[in-house]
Order: C-alpha cells, then sequence, then structure tokens
C-alpha cells in the first residue's frame, strides 16, 4: 500500500504566459500558431470555457471564441519554471516520476518531512509552488498511480482530491467512465454501445469478455476498476520512443518536396538522440494527408541506428513503400525500440485490502 501524490499544473503554458504578461490576465489565451495550419498547444481557463481545447485546430478555436489570444509557445521559459517545480517535489521524496513539464507522480509513502499525511504534503507542496512561481497546481492522492491521476482532474483548478483506501472501490465504481484515465472518446464510445457507463458498469463484466472487446487493455481495465495498478512511481523513467514532426502551411503533393522536409525531421531526431544518449532498431513515418486520415508505416532492423542518414535511408524506403493517396499536411519520423529498453517486472497481482487505514 503506497501514499502516491499526482500533481498537475492547471493550463501550465497559458498561465506562465498571463503570469509574465499582466495584460493577458483574465483573457482567453492560447498557446500555439494563429495560421490556418496551426494548432492550440495549450488554453487558459477563459479560453476553455468557450469549448477551446489543446490539440484543437487555431481556426476552430478562434471561431470558438473571436475574441481569443494567440500567443508562440516559449518552451525554454516553460522548462526553467517546471525546473523550479521539481526542486520543490524532491524537498520531500526523492521518488519523482515528471510525465511531462507541468505533471509528475510523487511517493511519499517514506518522506523527507517524516510527515504520515500524503494530502497535508500535496497541500503543502501547491502552496510552495504558488509562492515560488505564482502559478496554481492541482494534486491528486490516493494508492496508486492510476487512482492520484484520476482524482487530481476532480476539483480542478487550483484543488485536490484524497481517495482514501476505504473509500477507494465506491469511487472507482461511481466513476463515469470517460473519467477513467486511458479512456479515448473511441473507447469510451465502444463502452457505452457495450452499456458500460461507469466503473460499476465495467466492474460487472467479466476479465474474458473485456479482453475479448478490448485486447491487452480489456485487462487493465479489469483491474484498475478494482483498485490494482502496481506500476511503481519511476524517478528514472525509460523513454521508449523519440520522434519529431511537421506540420506545413501548404500541403504537399510531390515527394522530392516530401524528402526534403524528412531530411529536416532526421535531423533534429538526430540531435535528440545525441542530447539522449539512445539508439532504436524501430523507425517509423507518419503521414497525415490533406483529408486528415493518418497513416503509420513501420520498419525494423537487426542493429541500433542513431544517424541522420540511416534514418533517412529507411524513412525514403518506408516514403516509397506504396503511392501517396492524397497531398500531406504533416510528415513524422519516430525511432523506438530504443537500447534503453527493458523488460518490466511485473508483481504477483494482489487484491488490495480496503480494509486497511492510515493516514491520508
Amino acid at each position: 500500500m503506497r501514499k502516491i501524490i499526482h500533481i498537475d499544473m492547471d493550463a501550465f503554458y497559458a498561465s506562465v504566459e498571463q503570469l509574465d504578461n499582466p495584460e493577458l490576465r483574465g483573457k482567453a489565451v492560447a498557446v500555439g500558431g494563429s495560421s490556418q495550419r496551426g494548432v492550440v498547444s495549450a488554453a487558459s481557463y477563459e479560453a476553455r470555457k468557450y469549448g477551446v481545447r489543446s490539440a484543437m485546430s487555431s481556426v476552430i478555436a478562434k471561431r470558438n471564441c473571436p475574441d481569443l489570444i494567440f500567443v508562440k509557445p516559449r518552451f525554454e521559459r516553460y522548462r526553467e519554471i517546471s525546473q523550479k517545480i521539481r526542486e520543490i517535489f524532491f524537498e520531500y521524496t526523492e521518488l519523482v516520476e515528471p510525465l511531462s513539464l507541468d505533471e509528475a507522480y510523487l511517493d511519499v509513502t517514506e518522506n523527507k518531512k517524516g510527515n504520515p499525511s500524503a494530502t497535508l504534503i500535496a497541500k503543502e507542496i501547491r502552496n510552495k509552488i504558488k509562492e515560488k512561481t505564482g502559478l496554481n497546481a492541482s494534486a491528486g492522492i490516493s494508492i496508486n498511480k492510476f487512482i492520484a491521476k484520476v482524482a487530481s482532474d476532480v476539483n480542478k483548478p487550483n484543488g485536490q482530491k484524497t481517495v482514501p483506501p476505504e473509500e477507494v472501490l465506491q469511487f472507482l465504481e461511481d466513476l463515469d467512465i470517460r473519467k477513467f484515465y486511458g479512456v479515448g472518446k473511441v473507447t469510451a464510445e465502444k463502452m457505452y454501445s457495450l452499456g458500460i457507463f461507469s466503473g460499476k458498469d465495467l466492474k460487472e463484466k467479466s476479465e474474458e469478455y473485456l479482453t475479448e472487446h478490448f485486447g491487452k487493455s480489456g485487462s487493465h481495465f479489469y483491474n484498475v476498476v478494482r483498485g490494482i495498478h502496481l506500476s511503481e512511481v519511476k524517478p528514472h523513467r525509460i523513454r521508449k520512443s523519440l520522434g519529431a514532426e511537421r506540420t506545413f502551411n501548404e500541403n504537399i503533393s510531390s515527394e522530392i518536396f516530401m524528402l526534403e522536409r524528412l531530411e529536416n525531421i532526421a535531423e533534429e531526431i538526430e540531435r535528440r538522440l545525441k542530447k539522449s544518449k539512445v539508439a532504436g532498431k524501430t523507425v517509423t513515418l507518419k503521414i497525415k494527408y490533406s483529408d486528415f486520415t493518418l497513416q503509420t508505416r513501420s520498419k525494423t532492423i537487426s542493429y541500433y541506428i542513431a544517424s541522420k542518414e540511416l534514418i533517412m535511408e529507411i524513412a525514403k524506403a518506408l516514403l516509397y513503400q506504396e503511392k501517396m493517396k492524397n497531398s500531406v499536411r504533416l510528415l513524422g519520423i519516430s525511432l523506438s525500440n530504443l537500447n534503453t529498453d527493458k523488460e518490466d517486472s511485473n508483481e504477483e497481482k494482489k487484491e488490495i485490502s480496503v480494509q486497511l487505514k492510515f493516514k491520508f
């Protein structure tokens, strides 16, 4: 039984922009490009009221919110503040697993402050983040990463939710299926078609039934709705893949022009691979057509590569593997099957004891 905190910064990129530019405070702000091909990276809560969301087309975002103010992202600034926030985490525990610049898991079962209450620790951390950065954070606190992650959304923004051991099963049963971390729009619709609308509905299905309809994810759903999630907080998270992609201002129809763009992408990947000191065996080419259909093509070789030349050699072969269906708006390359991959040691699954109580 662990005490896990999930800290999630509230509208992080947009909040940083509002922090640094007082004129943006209280206004609908989107971080991202405002061009025809632009995409929203993050939206302030004022913009979210109008339905503006991350990954949304900038054109649609502007249509939803005519007064939307677009700001170009400043990742160096975001990284700078993220580092300050992580320093606060390490005041409490060395077991910190960053998921991105704006969120992380902390295992505070045993912590540097000797505080038995994860709830109070989360509150302290959120207060310190506010004092040192001027930004708000939300938190979820529970017995494992899955529940803590889900709980951190409950009282957003600038709030926290604790799910103690004795409330775990009821919390999960009452949860809307769309709130289960990892259940996207497509999976939710499939669950609806099977009469699964809540955690309680999900729990009534057998593992065999869920595996039949959702493959490997079926076992995951079967376990998490019972409070079983054995993934530990990993301070040194193992990277599974590394990639880059580009959206073009105008659609591209010529493979020659596509190769030029892929050269630039491969160069960026080579730079990142050198910085991370990793190499990989599987190259994947991502193609998004002008009608927004997505296609991926992959090839795995027997040795590790990290150079632009070898990545491009495979990417080129994948590009010419079959004829283009349409003009292209986005190209991407990723390298996976990295030399950092390790076999995850799976512990024997154990049903949690919800009677076990300690200070949360």
